[in-house]
């Protein structure tokens, strides 16, 4: 039974609350701007993707394809000791913040295919007489797709978005093949120190709770908005 409570102690667990408040920190900054960025690089893809010049489409589709299919730890480990180390390519001469940037760059790159298959499905929702519509009033294609097409595409993913952001936002524990400092890497340093050693169960549990707290709400927010901005056909 002591051996068992020893087992379940949270004790220790609480005495490295500092560092693992500093991982789950660092999580939630590389989430934040890792959410953003691979906005932005998706939307951009997908209008590559179903653009009318075939150079584009072919850039596009090789992208998605090539980093869809690629493993995340090859990603973030071309991004890191690839770039970062062998061809010395630095945000800063600051470790940890250069560290931030590129995996943010590669979490990044490999959600950003993911997003723009998210939203290509959306568009294919948008009645393709809204489109000739816009050309027949004399909008070009980056007009049309700002201005109709991809704005009822967005509303029409809400809830998809919200899935793979939050498959993003799971995705961070991988980050530590970068040499990022999140919680996953928090967790190894406290399994690899033998001076300050956790329980592991307690420590697994408490990681495990961290990232419910940021994906659980994350999810309930994107299910309301999908509901709120829901199109109507």
């Amino acid at each position: 039974m002591e051996d068992l409570l020893g087992l379940l102690d949270f004790g220790p667990v609480f005495e490295n609350g500092d560092r693992i408040l500093e991982g789950f920190w660092g999580t939630i900054r590389l989430a934040l701007m890792t959410a953003l960025l691979s906005m932005v690089i998706g939307t951009i893809a997908v209008s590559f993707r179903v653009a009318p010049i075939p150079l584009l489409r072919v850039v596009g589709t090789v992208y998605v394809n090539v980093v869809r299919n690629t493993p995340l730890t090859l990603v973030l480990l071309l991004c890191s000791l690839g770039i970062s180390t062998t061809l010395r390519i630095k945000f800063s001469e600051t470790d940890s913040l250069n560290l931030y940037w590129w995996s943010v760059i590669g979490l990044s790159a490999y959600t950003g295919a993911f997003i723009c298959e998210v939203l290509r499905s959306g568009i294919n929702t948008v009645p393709l007489g809204q489109a000739e519509a816009a050309r027949s009033i004399g909008l070009s294609f980056v007009q049309s797709l700002r201005l109709i097409i991809l704005p009822q595409a967005f509303r029409t993913v809400i809830a998809p978005l919200g899935s793979t952001l939050i498959a993003m936002i799971k995705n961070t524990t991988v980050v530590i093949a970068a040499g990022y400092l999140e919680a996953a890497a928090v967790m190894y340093e406290l399994f690899d120190d033998p001076n300050n050693q956790p329980p592991a169960i307690p420590l697994f549990l408490t990681i495990a709770a961290g990232f419910m707290v940021m994906t659980l709400p994350t999810g309930f927010f994107f299910g309301w908005l999908a509901k709120r901005m829901a199109v109507a056909r």
